[in-house]
């Protein structure tokens, strides 16, 4: 509440407000509705704020089954205001704030039920289906526990009523199927006993702070006073002002020597990051960020109102906080070595190394260890986080796994045998380290560029090219690279007519491309990618040739580049990947070990909405198999959820198709059709609605919408003469009808003249996006509603970076602008697709850019329209939550 100390506001004075810190199942048990109003905005929460709810609820369930006590976890709070008891006893609230939390527990609650469902514990079930999704005794809308607002009230229903169309697009759907994908992961290495500890922590464990009003008080005043009362303290400062509380005499003089320096060289996040590092490192492996202060407070407390102590205590922050900065800025390290593996670290993002890191500086700085010791512990922890990519292995849990750590240290000998030891423990399951043999076969058949974030693949592709020692080494910091693909990922007819020379019985050149095109040995490392684009390989072997790169110079040795000379690269570059990153200490596989590509394909499942099919061939490629292998797979495994949604190439049913969970039956054409997918009438279904191994990728989480954003056009022609502008141009005549190419560049025209620019792609096909800036006074960011793309002639309408802009982070907006776009003739985009970047025919320019102009327009109107109204949202802003 603010700077508050959680006492009710005074503003609250002389009302019948009443706060009181509850559970989620007290708080909505009994015949009630807790209804969202129609200002409220619609369900925003997305991956990143589930996975961080779900990392709270892991950590409890730990906690509870390993019969450790805990203090629950606080949510945050909601305000309601009383409505008027309707006929029948029902008493119903207006959820003036919270409903993000709300909306959010209610589809986990519904995963839950479901889960139950299909493991056969009606019981279960049914008691989390009256007691708190519905009320059982109420008809149509009073029969929902909760309302949301009308924009998500059809897919909320779908998923508490188990419609056909439950887990289809937006953000409610997807929040359903992230919690019955967790439900599901965590049951299959866990069982009945963990998915009930789930549903008590989830209804017993996160607290949850309700303030509710009488009626005729002014609840939205309440609410302002909640979310507009100045900065909150952060937990440091907290800290900070609880310590110098308890320094009566010596406190001027320790913050002017000890703290002022240390915050001003930390800054306020960083301090954050100290002080709860301070507590990792400390031996509670289980602290909170959100807990920093109460934690801290309870270990300071023990030294009572010794000042001396005290002022020895924040002497040791003081320490910790110049080896923090050789952590976050390795320069400042003067060993090389250990400089060296800091730096990677620090290019491979995240703090998940940090508690080991900065116990291993203590030890350094104190003379327990010495540098080249701590560098190689820290290599082990290198190898393990990239041999998990390259494993394609969730990276869920790893900040838990580094966080005991430290206390492994702690038990004396050598740091690298004590950490390899450490993680080399867990041979299977979530936590494992990937041995020889399973990094050699991902790299041979995993689509390597679908894996991890892009700083990452390309960290390990340039630590790849290190291990070539060139006499000539690379100057990384000014050659701005980035990762190519040899093998285009939109190749030319001459790339299939290569490929097709190796093709087997029944394969085809477009199954070896999707099987090959993103492993590892068929990607490097270049600052060329738009020149290099997808010309036919004797091109590429030019501009390779001349590279400095010690890698491409080999690619372009090669006669041809097909096949054969992908799955030979990527046996080297394994070979170099196992000596680089060495592996766990028993490297004896377990042969009763599932193959990780079936989780991951159970996984892929799950996350498909409602609405959508794809592919026996789009999910070989998204797991690095054959479409064979994978068809085999769906057929025989027993209770694959979502099997029914894997059709052929063209889009019909496999024959023989026979179901294997208990949760369908019958024709499954007819389940399909339920959910929205059409047929046509030779039984092959929409491919609007088919997802594509990117599709999936996306869904997955693999690829995000941040790493593929444009850039902008260059202010002077580059290297070749050719501008980005000229370059997209000339890829789009050469490619294109002349009335296509007409369209596409006045309507490009048009964009400019209604205020916009254009910007462009930085891959191999120059793409273009028409881009407006929009935002607050502060931030600005690039808007943009399609890439276009000239020479595989599609239109990408992008939903995928939309979601996470405003005004098209509200759902009604994307709907609003996929609506025009389909009302255009030769456009048909697949509601099912609404969070993903569904694409049409550059053709449809031709006959129709005049309808395309007026969608554009729209587009530019709404942006301009929003910018107008943030002004007045930032005075009086809704809560997200």
């Amino acid at each position: 509440m603010g700077d508050n100390d959680g006492s009710v506001p005074t503003v609250w004075e002389g009302t019948g407000v009443h706060a009181q810190e509850t559970t989620f199942s007290k708080l909505v048990q009994g015949e009630q509705q807790f209804q969202v109003p129609l200002y409220q905005r619609t369900y925003s929460w997305q991956l990143d704020e589930l996975r961080q709810l779900w990392d709270d609820v892991e950590e409890l369930v730990d906690e509870r089954q390993e019969g450790r006590s805990h203090s629950g976890h606080f949510l945050g709070s909601v305000v309601l205001a009383p409505e008027r008891v309707a006929a029948g006893g029902l008493r119903r609230w207006l959820v003036v704030d919270g409903q993000q939390r709300m909306t959010t527990l209610m589809l986990a609650f519904t995963a839950l039920r479901d889960h139950h469902r299909g493991a056969g514990r009606a019981k279960k079930a049914a008691r989390i289906n009256d007691l708190l999704l519905v009320n059982a005794f109420q008809d149509g809308n009073d029969g929902y526990r909760l309302l949301p607002t009308q924009a998500d009230r059809e897919a909320y229903i779908a998923c508490v009523d188990s419609l056909p169309k439950a887990g289809g697009a937006g953000n409610v759907g997807a929040a359903y199927r992230f919690f019955v994908a967790v439900l599901a992961e965590g049951a299959a290495s866990g069982g009945d006993s963990w998915v009930d500890a789930v549903e008590s922590v989830l209804g017993e464990s996160l607290s949850i702070v309700a303030i509710t009003a009488a009626e005729g008080d002014n609840v939205y005043r309440i609410f302002e006073s909640i979310n507009n009362t100045g900065v909150g303290l952060s937990q440091s400062d907290l800290l900070r002002n609880y310590l110098f509380m308890c320094l009566p005499t010596r406190g001027e003089d320790v913050y002017r020597k000890r703290w002022l320096p240390m915050q001003e060289l930390l800054g306020p996040a960083n301090l954050e990051l100290l002080v709860w590092l301070d507590l990792v490192v400390g031996g509670n492996s289980r602290a909170r960020q959100s807990e920093i202060y109460r934690d801290q407070k309870r270990r300071l407390e023990r030294l009572g109102a010794d000042e001396e102590a005290l002022e020895a205590e924040i002497a040791r922050f003081s320490l910790r906080a110049g080896r923090l900065m050789r952590i976050l800025e390795p320069e400042r390290e003067s060993d090389p070595r250990l400089r060296a593996v800091l730096e990677r670290l620090a290019r491979w993002g995240g703090q998940t190394h940090y508690p080991l890191a900065l116990h291993l500086l203590d030890l350094v700085d104190e003379g327990a260890v010495s540098a080249g010791e701590a560098a190689e512990a820290l290599v082990c922890a290198e190898s393990y986080m990239v041999r998990r990519l390259f494993a394609g292995l969730s990276t869920m849990g790893s900040n838990r796994v580094f966080m005991e750590l430290p206390k492994e240290l702690d038990k004396g000998g050598a740091p690298a045998d004590a950490v390899r030891r450490f993680l080399s423990r867990n041979r299977t399951g979530a936590r494992v380290w990937p041995a020889d043999d399973t990094v050699r076969e991902a790299i041979r058949t995993r689509p390597f560029y679908k894996t991890g974030r892009s700083n990452q693949r390309l960290q390990i592709l340039r630590r790849l090219e290190e291990s070539y020692e060139s006499s000539e080494p690379v100057d990384y910091g000014k050659a701005k690279l980035t990762v190519e693909h040899v093998l285009p990922q939109r190749p030319a007819q001459q790339w299939f007519d290569l490929l097709a020379e190796e093709a087997g019985d029944g394969e085809s050149p477009e199954e070896i491309h999707a099987a090959m095109v993103h492993t590892l040995g068929n990607l490097t490392l270049s600052g060329d990618n738009t020149r290099l684009s997808n010309h036919p390989f004797r091109r590429k072997q030019e501009l390779l040739d001349t590279s400095a790169l010690r890698m491409n110079q080999r690619i372009a040795a090669q006669e041809r580049w097909g096949r054969a000379e992908i799955a030979a690269r990527a046996e080297e570059l394994a070979d170099r990947a196992v000596r680089l990153w060495p592996g766990p200490l028993d490297t004896a596989e377990h042969a009763d070990d599932e193959w990780k590509g079936w989780r991951e394909l159970r996984e892929a499942l799950l996350a498909m909405p409602a609405g959508t099919w794809t592919s026996y061939g789009d999910l070989a490629a998204l797991i690095g198999t054959s479409a064979v292998a994978v068809g085999s797979h769906v057929a025989s495994a027993k209770g694959l959820r979502g099997a029914y949604r894997v059709l052929t190439a063209d889009g019909r049913i496999a024959a023989g198709f026979r179901w294997t969970d208990d949760t369908h039956s019958g024709d499954p054409r007819a389940v399909l059709e339920a959910e929205g997918v059409t047929f046509d009438e030779n039984s092959r279904a929409r491919k609007s609605h088919r997802l594509t191994t990117n599709d999936l990728a996306v869904l997955v989480g693999r690829e995000t919408a941040e790493e593929f954003l444009p850039e902008p056009v260059p202010s002077a022609a580059d290297e070749t003469g050719a501008g980005a502008a000229t370059r997209f141009e000339t890829l789009l005549r050469d490619n294109q009808a002349p009335d296509v190419v007409e369209g596409v560049l006045s309507s490009l025209r048009f964009w400019e003249e209604l205020g916009g620019h254009l910007m462009y792609g930085r891959a191999q096909e120059t793409s273009c996006f028409p881009t407006v800036e929009a935002g607050g006074p502060h931030v600005r960011r690039p808007l943009w509603p399609v890439g276009i793309y000239p020479v595989s002639g599609t239109v990408e309408v992008v939903f995928q970076h939309l979601k996470r802009r405003p005004p098209f982070d509200d759902e009604p907006m994307r709907r609003a602008l996929m609506e025009r776009f389909n009302a255009v003739d030769g456009i048909d985009l697949a509601e099912a697709k609404l969070d993903l970047r569904p694409s049409f025919p550059l053709e449809v320019f031709a006959g129709h850019s005049e309808e395309i102009r007026t969608v554009l327009e729209w587009f530019v109107t709404e942006a301009a329209l929003a910018e107008a109204r943030r002004p007045l949202e930032d005075e009086g802003a809704q809560s997200v939550f």
